[in-house]
């Protein structure tokens, strides 16, 4: 292929992207039309409380220590 080729591929290729985004965002404002306004769940932000009690030691078994290397080695 030529660059020629390749340009014409990438023109086509983005026509037929924006195309198919007005036709998502045509679809989706006809969605918003037809559907009825249901309220959404308020958003709840803030702290997450984190029990003290230690973590099930089984959770950790065979997982090696995220950039120092497996469990029982000495890391370089």
């Amino acid at each position: 292929m030529s660059l020629q080729d390749d340009l014409t591929a990438v023109r086509r290729n983005l026509n037929e992207l924006v195309r198919s985004v007005e036709r998502l965002e045509r679809d989706v404002e006809d969605a918003a039309r037809k559907a009825p306004a249901t309220p959404r769940a308020p958003r709840q932000e803030g702290m997450v409380p984190v029990p003290d009690t230690p973590y099930d030691s089984s959770l950790w078994k065979d997982a090696d220590d995220e950039g120092l290397g497996a469990r029982g080695r000495r890391a370089p």
